[in-house]
């Protein structure tokens, strides 16, 4: 017989409330990047290409997107998670004004980022981040010369943005990296 005490189990998160628990870390997270601005009209920069980037690589496709759809689900309820709210409006009437077609693209880059991005190197990483870009400003350039005259489309929804998004693409790629060296020091460390 015995004498050991045995150790109360630890409590375990069942990975259905680990999953919520992802996705409303990234609505905050996404919350928080938006209202980081830098006042530009009619679009405002914000650090929100930095986060939704960020979240995907972490967290792939299927969570990166719920958390988008987490994020927009919150805002079209009349949350004030969005860049310039609630001054600017809140709810639907912010989501059809001039930003709406950036933040459906990033839905789309979500799933992109998180889908081809996973076990690839830095430098494919910011090539991807990059492409996941491309909807990001299709769909908001769009959306934005229903607002503005066509002729002013790239100069108020593309040129100002561009180079601050290479940018932050830059640092996430390389936060990445840096992160996943951590990671397999920690892991090699503790074998």
């Amino acid at each position: 017989m015995s004498n050991a005490v045995s150790k109360p189990a630890e409590p375990r998160i069942s990975s259905g409330m680990k999953y919520i628990l992802m996705v409303l870390a990234g609505v905050a997270i996404l919350t928080a990047s938006a209202k980081i601005t830098v006042p530009f009209w009619p679009v405002p920069m914000t650090l929100q290409t930095m986060a939704i980037m960020a979240i995907a690589l972490a967290t792939g496709p299927r969570v990166a997107c719920a958390t988008v759809l987490g994020y927009l689900a919150a805002g079209a309820v009349g949350l004030p998670v969005f860049a310039g709210t609630p001054e600017r409006g809140i709810g639907l009437a912010y989501m059809v004004g001039p930003t709406g077609g950036y933040l459906l693209g990033y839905l789309i880059a979500s799933w992109l980022v998180g889908a081809l991005a996973q076990g690839r190197g830095t430098l494919a990483r910011f090539g991807i981040m990059m492409a996941g870009m491309i909807p990001v400003y299709v769909l908001g350039l769009a959306w934005l010369a229903a607002f503005v005259p066509l002729e002013k489309v790239a100069e108020y929804g593309f040129t100002p943005f561009i180079l601050g998004d290479t940018i932050k693409i830059a640092l996430v790629a390389l936060g990445s990296a840096a992160c996943t060296r951590l990671v397999k020091r920690n892991k090699g460390g503790n074998a």
